[in-house]
């Protein structure tokens, strides 16, 4: 009986985990599909509100007001995300990384829309960003929510967070494997041969939506004419030296920017600061307004004249060779600040466009500075296509990504050699100075952020107010050893903490400390507890990380410690406790 019976159990839960998978598949088939309809309606939502805008601007007014419209933007959306939605909604791709990290894949219901919403108006109206960070939040919020929606365990919410991700990418620029390997390599999610399967479907789906309503037009295309010759191999290598170095100054440009412009406290005034900058960066280049995707097609098409069009030294640029490579030179320059002062002073957008407009800015630099030395030998646009995939692969450590992406928005793997060449040693080169992408570089220094290792991956989920132990007796300072006594009669523990009157710790009391004189009544009321106590060998902050918290445990050698919040006692963490939570995690992580 016992044999049929554990027989009985053991097909029972081989049926609920088919009918689990089954369910995970239908979900990711229908996260695609809201995925793709997601990218579709972001990027005709952001055009729409750009045609009205110039439509109405350059009909009724001067076309002067022009390099207004960002200022405008940045500071509608300012109102719509501190007024009205009251929720910080920046920097997308490193929120979903938190959110995997450390709110076991939850995210926000606002965050399936707004945005999408701010985004239109912040790169609608001119804001150097791009839209893809905000869509990829939107993915991801539509499968962390339908998970938590029908209470699925973690490791079932971090996939279906993954295949929103995945669908986002895939559709907004079509490029399903890409998106796929953005999900491993960026949100560095723990995939298995299986978790690939949602993924895919989810991926393949929302390029499919993309591609019905969009066709080629969700961000450009372009095909290869020019195959790539061996023996310019030397040029290459050169730009991916040259794309990582460009990569290093545009995360530590990006952040330096960011930085100083939080510094002034009035958000008012931020955004005004920082619209009038992005504004007259504008007038002054125009090539930085929006996303910068026209500005790649005209440079991709041969007609790279025209970009100096509308420019203060349109008849200067068009003639000269070394000015023209220093104007690329400044594009690249100054849409690092574009970008950086948009989503500074309250814009929403990302960095996906930017990258990708600073990495053909390098190619194109680069080839007219080897066009100048030895004219003839390469093809300026695929210094640029190759250029783009070079600092891709090292804003974001993701060569991969980047290789598929320019691979598949090409249309094919012509350039695969140089691709492949020019993103690893781009990644390479900035690994020297950034061990941390943009997306993650916050976050690991606060300790919140997921990795590949699955040791930290499980630690990055514990807090230590998940194993935080408050049964513990206190004891005023001021009492006496009587008061200690009572305190022990009531306890289940033998460390006693020692507090002042405003519950701040100042020492600790083991059992074994006062072993010898607990049963000398007489000096119950001579002996204070200030000579009982000593001080605890290390304290806890709340807010430490769980990877600091076990390094603070090995080299006390200790088994129980103190934490402490602003110096107030909270209660106890114990290294037992600690690994009992982790094995429970770490089940949770292997379950599959």
């Amino acid at each position: 009986m016992r044999r049929n019976a554990k027989i009985a159990l053991r097909i029972l839960g081989v049926v609920r985990h088919i009918k689990q998978r089954q369910l995970v598949l239908a979900l990711s088939l229908v996260i695609g599909l809201l995925s793709g309809f997601a990218a579709v309606l972001l990027k005709n939502l952001a055009h729409f509100v750009e045609h009205k805008a110039k439509a109405w601007l350059l009909g009724e007014h001067s076309s002067e007001l022009f390099f207004l419209l960002p200022l405008v933007g940045i500071l509608l959306t300012v109102i719509f995300v501190n007024y009205l939605l009251k929720q910080d909604i920046g920097h997308g791709v490193s929120k979903i990384l938190f959110g995997i990290s450390k709110r076991k894949g939850h995210l926000k219901p606002h965050n399936t829309w707004s945005s999408m919403f701010a985004s239109s108006l912040t790169v609608g109206l001119g804001g150097s960003v791009g839209l893809e960070a905000p869509i990829v939040l939107t993915g991801a919020a539509i499968g962390s929510n339908i998970g938590q929606r029908l209470r699925l365990n973690y490791k079932t919410i971090v996939l279906l967070l993954g295949c929103g991700t995945t669908g986002a990418i895939a559709g907004i620029f079509m490029a399903p494997m890409a998106a796929l390997i953005f999900s491993f390599e960026v949100l560095m999610l723990d995939l298995t041969a299986w978790s690939m399967v949602p993924l895919l479907l989810s991926s393949v789906t929302a390029a499919t939506v993309a591609h019905f309503f969009l066709g080629k037009a969700v961000v450009f295309s372009f095909t290869i004419s020019e195959p790539f010759l061996l023996h310019n191999l030397p040029f290459y290598i050169l730009l991916a030296v040259f794309s990582g170095l460009v990569s290093v100054y545009f995360t530590r440009m990006n952040q330096w920017t960011e930085h100083t412009i939080h510094r002034i406290p009035n958000t008012l005034v931020r955004t005004l600061v920082g619209g009038l900058v992005l504004s007259i960066l504008i007038f002054l280049m125009p090539q930085l307004f929006g996303e910068g995707y026209t500005t790649l097609k005209t440079l991709l098409t041969g007609h790279s004249s025209e970009l100096f069009n509308g420019t203060l030294f349109g008849n200067l640029l068009q003639d000269n060779a070394s000015v023209i490579i220093l104007f690329f030179l400044l594009l690249l320059i100054f849409k690092v600040i574009a970008m950086a002062v948009t989503t500074g002073s309250g814009g929403v957008g990302g960095i996906f466009a930017p990258a990708l407009f600073v990495g053909a800015m390098s190619g194109a630099t680069l080839a007219r500075a080897i066009e100048v030395v030895a004219p003839g030998r390469i093809s300026e646009n695929n210094f640029v296509l190759v250029g783009m995939a070079g600092v891709m692969a090292g804003v974001m450590h993701a060569p991969l990504t980047a290789i598929f992406l320019i691979a598949e928005i090409t249309g094919g793997y012509t350039l695969f050699i140089p691709l492949i060449i020019t993103a690893t040693l781009s990644y390479v080169t900035i690994l020297g100075f950034e061990k941390q992408s943009i997306y993650t570089k916050r976050l690991a220094e606060r300790g919140e952020l997921m990795t590949h290792h699955k040791d930290k991956a499980v630690l990055s989920q514990l807090s230590v107010d998940d194993v935080l132990e408050k049964d513990f007796k206190k004891v005023e300072v001021t009492g006496k050893l009587s008061d200690l006594v009572k305190a022990i009669s009531k306890s289940k523990r033998n460390i006693f903490p020692v507090v002042n009157e405003n519950q701040e710790l100042v020492g600790i009391i083991h059992l074994d400390d006062i072993r010898d004189i607990i049963f000398n009544t007489e000096l119950y009321d001579k002996v204070g507890i200030h000579e009982l106590m000593h001080p605890p060998v290390a304290v806890i902050p709340r807010r430490e990380s769980m990877e600091k918290v076990l390094e603070i445990f090995e080299n006390t050698d200790a088994w129980n410690l103190p934490v402490t919040h602003h110096n107030q006692y909270k209660g106890f963490v114990s290294r037992s406790k600690i690994f009992s939570a982790y094995r429970k995690l770490l089940r949770e992580f292997s379950e599959d």
